[in-house]
């Protein structure tokens, strides 16, 4: 038996614990935060026990449905007919479906046409490896024409990636429009997923299932350091303690490698340095109505500075009959923008609810809450594959990842677990 630390109780060091565990391994989950789940995590929003950051779970997310059979809660995912909708041009409009798309009255018939044939490519492609070195703008210009890129994408991606806008890989994005492609019922309706209660279902079973098995936790205990010697693992020493080790799992954000593992060689930390990542300020509105019907709704408009809201409770009911509306602000933190008060983005995100259902007003709000996080987008470069470091690092026993070695798949709970079991069994192969 070894003596494995995982560092980080998001959804992937969750699942690496617990993977570790079933190797029979003496597992220490170390969490700077007061809970478990990373952005997973739950709050309570006024009685409602609520995401932070908004999870829903699509068709394909086969990681997530094997694990939930594990746990035995595979019972508690639920389907629910969803829709997105795109605010433009001062209204809005149905979108994400061949329907949809022919009605939208701001594109040309030839364009419809190719953007339509580009997202039924999209999805029936099983690989599209040529993509990789190839720009998002580019692609969708070469498929469909500048002005659809102008149209329904460019002011999506300046909000969302602001300076590097132009320079987001095709073959992440693909990969989005892919997965969510596959989770329909049919081509006329979209089909999303999610927890019954909640992420914090799942966050909750695999925290039971770690200390069932013998599992260590330790919240809101921040680590200091990963210790090594003669380049070996040997512990990590957190503000309370130091607990020895024969191997680290690290899932923490590569920004914050560089300080807590001070043994790794420069060349390796240059590789973390050459990953950006974005921050994300996450409006969470409770209202006393409905926005909309949809899920989803894309936002292109110069008087609005989001790129679009999430109707959570659209696909996950709130059982008091209220509603719940997400709205990101994705930003570098260098952004003068990050610094604004919270009041100012509840502020703008009301009076953006408002400017899309004119029938609501300040007084349908009952209550906001604002998150940030400072690592919480990385942004996917063409080439980006390359610049993946090694998992494994020079230092035996120790490995390090986070949600930029998902590509080309995108930030999601099922990617999270894939890693996190990976790691756990390349431990359990290792013979550490």
């Amino acid at each position: 038996m070894s003596k494995i630390i995982v560092l980080g109780a998001g959804a992937m060091g969750l699942a690496a614990a617990y993977r570790a565990l079933t190797h029979r391994h003496d597992v220490t989950l170390i969490e700077a935060a007061p809970e478990p789940g990373g952005m997973a995590a739950h709050f309570d929003f006024g009685g409602l026990s609520i995401e932070r950051f908004y999870h829903f779970i699509c068709k394909s997310d086969d990681s997530t449905f094997a694990l939930a059979d594990e746990l035995g809660i595979r019972d508690r995912i639920c389907w629910r007919p969803t829709s997105m909708g795109y605010f433009t041009h001062g209204a809005l409009h149905p979108w994400g479906d061949p329907i949809s798309l022919l009605r939208f009255p701001h594109l040309s018939l030839i364009e419809k046409i190719r953007y339509g044939l580009l997202m039924f490519i999209s999805v029936k492609r099983n690989k599209w490896s040529a993509l990789e070195d190839v720009a998002t703008r580019q692609w969708i210009e070469q498929w469909c024409g500048t002005h659809v890129y102008e149209a329904l994408w460019g002011p999506l991606f300046a909000l969302k990636f602001h300076e590097y806008a132009d320079s987001i890989s095709a073959l992440w994005t693909w990969t989005r429009i892919r997965r969510l492609g596959r989770s329909r019922r049919s081509m006329l309706q979209e089909e999303l997923g999610y927890f019954d209660g909640g992420s914090e279902t799942l966050v909750n079973a695999l925290i039971q299932a770690i200390q069932d098995r013998g599992g260590h936790l330790r919240l809101g205990e921040a680590a200091r350091r990963v210790v090594s010697v003669n380049g070996q693992v040997t512990g990590v020493e957190t503000i309370l303690s130091r607990y020895p080790a024969d191997a680290v799992i690290s899932t923490v954000p590569l920004p914050l490698v560089k300080e807590l593992i001070q043994d790794i060689p420069n060349d390796n930390l240059k590789d973390y340095d050459r990953i950006i990542n974005i921050g994300v300020v996450c409006v969470v509105l409770k209202l006393k109505r409905s926005v909309s019907p949809h899920f989803w709704v894309n936002i292109v408009d110069n008087e609005m500075p989001m790129p679009g809201i999430i109707e959570f409770s659209n696909l996950r009911p709130i059982r008091s009959g209220e509603t719940i509306v997400y709205v990101p602000y994705y930003m570098p933190t260098t952004n003068p923008s990050w610094k604004r008060p919270n009041e100012v983005f509840v502020d703008e995100s009301v009076d953006a609810i408002c400017r899309i259902n004119p029938a609501l007003s300040r007084a349908d709000l009952v209550d906001a809450k604002v998150g940030r996080l400072s690592f919480a987008q990385p942004v996917y470069v063409p080439g980006f594959q390359a610049l993946i470091p090694s998992v494994r690092t020079p230092i035996k026993g120790l490995q390090v990842a986070d949600t930029c070695y998902y590509y080309p798949e995108d930030r999601g709970i099922s990617e999270s677990v894939r890693l996190g079991q990976q790691m756990a069994d390349d431990v359990a192969a290792s013979n550490v």
